[in-house]
């Protein structure tokens, strides 16, 4: 078995989790585990989006370590490493994801 790779969190850099935030789809994904907590890939985007392409998109969360992936049967769980990136970036996730909500009128 192949195993995940995860950044520590000390080597988890300001440039890669802003590059990650910085692609919709991507963005999409962290409010969804923000919103709901650990989920599936399949289940963190409901959009018709090629596998490959999701795979990609959680390679590039996981590698940056907006994201913690664990293998659980045949499913990978994927939830934010929200507490290792307020750690490295205090109220970093929490504004960009205030940022993603709508505007009340």
């Amino acid at each position: 078995m192949r195993l995940l790779y995860h950044p520590d969190k000390k080597d988890i850099s300001l440039a890669g989790v802003l590059y990650a935030l910085g692609d919709p789809m991507r963005l999409e994904i962290v409010r969804r585990l923000a919103e709901k907590g650990e989920l599936p890939c399949f289940a963190a985007l409901e959009a018709d989006v090629a596998k490959s392409t999701l795979s990609h998109h959680f390679k590039v969360l996981r590698e940056s370590g907006v994201l913690y992936c664990r293998k659980e049967g045949t499913h990978h769980m994927n939830s934010l490493r929200r507490a290792d990136l307020d750690d490295r970036f205090p109220g970093l996730l929490q504004t960009v994801l205030q940022s993603t909500e709508p505007l009340k009128p």
